[in-house]
């Protein structure tokens, strides 16, 4: 059987639907609750990320969207990751990697200083995907979310 070829492609507003449920539905397989700050970036990609000078990435695959991730502007003009996720029925298929060197290859090209991230040590392949991308762990800081208790930066 030949594997269907998955596409990394940018947000479009068409988009909106399948990166709502996409990010719903990750908050909800880690027992997350749904915070104000997701909540403001899931129901306004547009203007949460993308008018403030951020990206968002879509995997695609026979036209479903089943994987997303953002690029957040931070203030020292790198880029946070944030929002990543692929659907229970496509992981295994590299996309997480995928979607990072998309991520990365976008902050290169912008000259961004670095890539940040904060997770939740509950989420164990993220943060094993993270490190195996060159990410390294950084001491607590505040957060926005109360399920981020692992601070990781990739410099650029």
């Amino acid at each position: 059987m030949a594997v269907m070829s998955v596409s990394i492609v940018p947000f479009r507003p068409d988009h909106a639907a399948a990166w709502a449920s996409l990010n719903e539905a990750w908050l909800a397989e880690g027992g997350f609750a749904v915070e104000a700050r997701d909540r403001k970036v899931i129901d306004d990609p547009q203007g949460a990320i993308l008018d403030s000078g951020g990206l968002i990435f879509m995997a695609e695959r026979a036209g479903q969207a089943v994987g997303c991730c953002a690029l957040m502007a931070m203030g020292d003009g790198g880029y946070e990751v944030a929002k990543m996720t692929v659907s229970p029925a496509a992981r295994g298929l590299g996309l997480g990697r995928r979607l990072l060197e998309a991520c990365e290859a976008a902050a290169r090209a912008a000259g961004a200083p670095r890539l940040y991230l904060e997770t939740s040590s509950t989420l164990k392949p993220a943060g094993a995907l993270y490190r195996g991308f060159g990410f390294v762990d950084l001491p607590p800081r505040p957060s926005p979310y109360a399920r981020a208790d692992v601070w990781m930066e990739k410099r650029l």
